[in-house]
């Protein structure tokens, strides 16, 4: 039986800092991921990382620049502690070997990004996450007390008697052999569930994975509702171009050849935060002022050739590719797609949660730095700070516990789950049917703008996906990476984030950050400066409760740009 004082379950960059950061520790470590660790959906992540390293910026104008962005919902102990502690990150991640631009006196070099008031997004050229990801696992190679886990799929997470996390049970999934993984502490640090909705800039792995297994152990779920949508996406496939491109200069236009974002932020122009340029992109569409195909145009020939090839050459290569545009040439079209998950796991500033023993890090989680809005290139420094932070709490508190007994009765429970999903006869639909109708209907009703009687048709519409579900038979039988098995569990996971997302924007009756509503259109501090909070409650819908936002220095204040 495999055991451990960590158990990190996600290989991306907030698994992997986790797991070094328990290790330095001292304590025994495992990573688990149900893709290689390079392969996590971390290396999507293009633009940069921020921090306030510059003599002339300072880590309270990063925070009050991410507390204004978080349209006041973000917790401003953790903001500051996440701001405070950049700088030092940055310097720790350019001494393992990240190669970081630099500029031309040869130190660490910074492009714009939106919602910030100094440039301080530090980056590889738009590669950042994946440089990042791939320094790191080099770290975890070299550690002999992190003992990899690569390619298992976790099914369940296990409680003792006493309600503390006692590991997980999991499904080795090149072989089809399933095990119990015994360990003191958990890290839940899986990503976000931006594959519940349809088109999205998220991988196929992100599913919500981490947030479904927490919610159903009794974990509370935090600001469900605020999921963002970026600003620059390609029609159709989802495909991100970085928010870099607009930090070298690019322009968005309509079909009228406006430059439209004069009049909805007049001072930041296309770097104001990302909510405020989706709404903007998005109510130029529907009133008639974009392309046939339902786009704006993002104009990049204004940024230098030399400097596109530069700083931007994977996104050259997406255009190419992907939508037979030479963006050094023409402009390239784009329109609002789901990115990011704002909320998650509810966790204090180390990463622990309400379960005993269980910890959350990354997008997963919802420490609440983002709020409402998270502003771009704060998703790797989260990731990395809470992620440290979560590792190095779990192993000091591992230290005190004794090793939690094997629960046999508990696997044997978790492979009769998965042999009834193998042998379900064809009845019903398709586990991808089901999938693709989630996002269909997130995307409509629960998108950059949402109303009271859209949510209702969405929240109907999950609530039938979710019967769907319990009868969706798969074809493959196999145990040799059975995708068709882990697509069905997946689905599970998914239901359980759209549910969620949906019972939240319902219940948050003003607009504020990503959440839009057009029936409240107006932010409301008097009733909503606060956070949702949900609790699994039987098979019904969620528990709703609320907790107060967390404030230090700064004062909600109208936002403009």
């Amino acid at each position: 039986m495999p055991s451990h004082d960590v158990l990190v379950i996600g290989g991306g960059l907030a698994g992997q800092r986790a797991a070094l950061a328990a290790a330095e520790q001292g304590a025994s470590v495992g990573i688990m991921s149900k893709v290689h660790p390079v392969r996590s959906h971390s290396n999507a992540a293009q633009g940069g990382i921020n921090a306030a390293l510059n003599p002339e910026d300072s880590w309270e104008s990063h925070a009050f620049d991410t507390v204004k962005g978080s349209d006041y919902l973000g917790d401003q102990d953790a903001i500051e502690i996440m701001c405070r502690e950049a700088p030092a990150e940055i310097i720790h991640l350019e001494h393992l070997g990240v190669t970081f631009h630099r500029n031309e006196d040869g130190k660490l070099g910074t492009r714009a990004f939106g919602g910030a008031s100094a440039a301080r997004t530090y980056y590889v050229a738009d590669i950042t996450g994946q440089a990042i990801l791939h320094v790191l696992y080099e770290q975890l190679l070299k550690n002999d007390q992190v003992y990899r886990y690569e390619e298992y799929f976790v099914t369940n997470l296990m409680q003792d008697d006493d309600g503390h996390v006692a590991g997980c049970v999991a499904r080795n999934m090149r072989d089809g052999s399933m095990d119990v993984f015994a360990a003191k502490t958990v890290i839940l640090a899986t990503g976000g569930n931006g594959q519940a909705f349809n088109p999205t800039t998220n991988a196929l792995i992100c599913t919500g994975d981490g947030i479904a297994l927490a919610y159903r152990l009794g974990a509370t779920l935090m600001d469900m509702e605020m999921v963002q949508y970026h600003p620059t996406t390609l029609q159709g496939n989802g495909h991100l171009i970085t928010e870099g491109a607009r930090g070298e200069g690019a322009q968005l236009y309509n079909a009228n050849g406006e430059r439209f974002m004069e009049k909805y932020a007049p001072n930041k122009m296309e770097l104001a935060s990302r909510d405020v340029v989706s709404r903007a992109e998005q109510t130029e569409i529907n009133e008639g002022r974009g392309f046939p195909d339902g786009t704006v145009a993002l104009d990049i020939t204004v940024v230098p050739k030399k400097r596109i090839h530069e700083a931007l050459r994977e996104i050259v290569m997406i255009g190419r590719d992907f939508a037979g545009v030479d963006i050094t040439r023409e402009p390239i079209h784009i329109k609002p797609g789901n990115h990011y998950t704002m909320g998650g796991i509810k966790t204090d500033v180390d990463g622990l949660t309400n379960i005993p023993g269980l910890y959350a890090a990354g997008e997963t989680a919802c420490v609440s730095v983002h709020g409402g809005n998270r502003l771009g290139a704060n998703s790797l420094l989260d990731t990395l700070i809470f992620g440290r932070r979560s590792g190095e709490h779990a192993a000091r508190h591992a230290k005190e516990m004794a090793m939690p007994e094997p629960d046999y009765a508990f696997l044997k429970q978790e492979e009769d789950g998965l042999q009834e999903i193998i042998r379900r006869e064809r009845t019903g639909r398709r586990v991808s049917e089901i999938k693709a109708d989630i996002g269909r209907a997130l995307d409509k009703y629960a998108a950059v703008f949402r109303d009271e009687e859209g949510l209702r048709q969405a929240q109907e519409i999950v609530q039938r996906l979710k019967e769907e579900a319990k009868t969706a038979a798969i074809d493959d039988k196999g145990t040799v990476f059975n995708q068709d098995l882990f697509g069905a569990m997946e689905l599970g996971f998914l239901l359980d984030n759209a549910e969620c997302i949906v019972a939240a924007a319902i219940e948050r009756k003003e607009s504020r950050g990503a959440q839009f509503r057009t029936d409240f259109p107006e932010r409301n501090d008097d009733e909503w400066l606060k956070h949702i909070d949900l609790q699994v409650d039987g098979d019904g819908p969620p528990k709703v409760s609320y907790s107060e936002v967390t404030m230090t220095q700064w004062e909600p204040e109208e936002r403009k740009y």
